[in-house]
């Protein structure tokens, strides 16, 4: 009698590391992949941003309302105002997941850390820092620009409170950037180009450390929940999408803080504070929060859909065996 041996199925991979993908492969795939995505779901960042300046409810009562007074008011376009400034940003976002990927490596390899979530804790924060670095200058121009839109809204007033910097509006998009940059130059030098550098340090480094912590956690909870055979690429999207939207939440009034300091040029994180909470009381802590949940629902679940795609696509052969879609 022949006894048969029964093959040994190779163990499953849910998080795939650094040292297991093709890097060249990787990065080249992530440009193409960030700047779709950059383009998808822009609109939700200039409704956002505009709710955010907004006095009260003095422009727009919410999202969907401000988003039909754009397209009827200011046409399609006006959902990509600044759009091409702030795609400069893609730069950003390399040194943000190398980083972020080159953290965790080192973490394990030097740390001896194995904890998913806290290395996503640590490598989150530390690729945001790098990225808001990169990224804070076009940030500022392309706020200023994505509000200057106010200005022609039929029928409504406060206006001069989104326009500190006197911009002629009447002038073609590339010269509404020039004017913006020559005008923050000349107030300011190339500091103003930081203005709320620290604020922005103070949003989007929480931001980014929570998400990639709560990420795993999610994926971790969804795959110990749902039948074996899910697909992972499923666990990991909707993991993401639950991880974005309780980041918005938490950290919505930092992002509001932020947005205040850079476009109406306040001085200081305690006297922007103090300024909105007159202004706005405690609706300040959900101010364009609708806007930023849809907005973090819809990037977290195309761009982990991106990551893990790339991430796939990147892998070394000796490793696609283990890789469940």
């Amino acid at each position: 009698m022949t006894c048969q041996v029964p093959s040994m199925e190779p163990p499953r991979v849910l998080t795939i590391e650094w040292e297991m993908m093709d890097k060249s492969r990787f990065f080249s795939l992530s440009m193409v992949n960030s700047f779709a995505l950059r383009g998808l779901l822009y609109p939700f960042t200039v409704i956002k941003t505009r709710l955010q300046i907004q006095k009260q409810n003095a422009f727009y009562t919410g999202t969907f309302d401000a988003f039909f007074k754009m397209l009827k008011y200011e046409g399609f376009c006006s959902l990509y105002r600044g759009f091409w400034i702030n795609s400069i940003q893609m730069a950003s976002g390399i040194g943000y997941i190398i980083t972020y990927e080159k953290v965790r490596h080192m973490l394990t390899l030097y740390a001896d850390i194995r904890d998913t979530k806290l290395k996503g804790l640590i490598g989150g924060g530390c690729g945001s820092l790098v990225g808001q670095t990169i990224i804070t200058p076009f940030d500022i121009v392309s706020q200023h620009m994505m509000v200057l839109g106010l200005l022609k809204d039929k029928g409504m007033t406060g206006a001069n409170s989104v326009n500190p910097l006197n911009i002629d509006t009447s002038a073609t998009r590339t010269g509404l950037a020039a004017q913006i940059i020559n005008k923050i130059y000349e107030k300011d030098g190339l500091k103003g180009f930081y203005r709320g550098y620290c604020a922005s340090l103070c949003t989007y480094v929480p931001s980014s450390a929570l998400w990639w912590m709560f990420y795993p956690v999610y994926s971790d909870i969804l795959a110990s929940t749902l039948p074996l055979w899910t697909s992972h690429m499923f666990i990991h999207c909707v993991g993401g999408q639950m991880s974005g939207v309780t980041v918005a939440v938490i950290t919505n009034p930092l992002d509001v803080i932020r947005a205040r300091i850079q476009v109406n040029r306040m001085n200081s994180y305690s006297c922007a504070v103090n300024v909105i909470w007159h202004q706005e009381g405690i609706s300040f802590l959900t101010k364009g929060l609708s806007a930023r949940i849809i907005q973090t629902f819809f990037s977290s679940f195309f761009v982990v859909l991106g990551y893990e795609t790339l991430k796939r696509w990147s892998v070394y052969d000796q490793y696609k065996d283990q890789i469940r879609w």
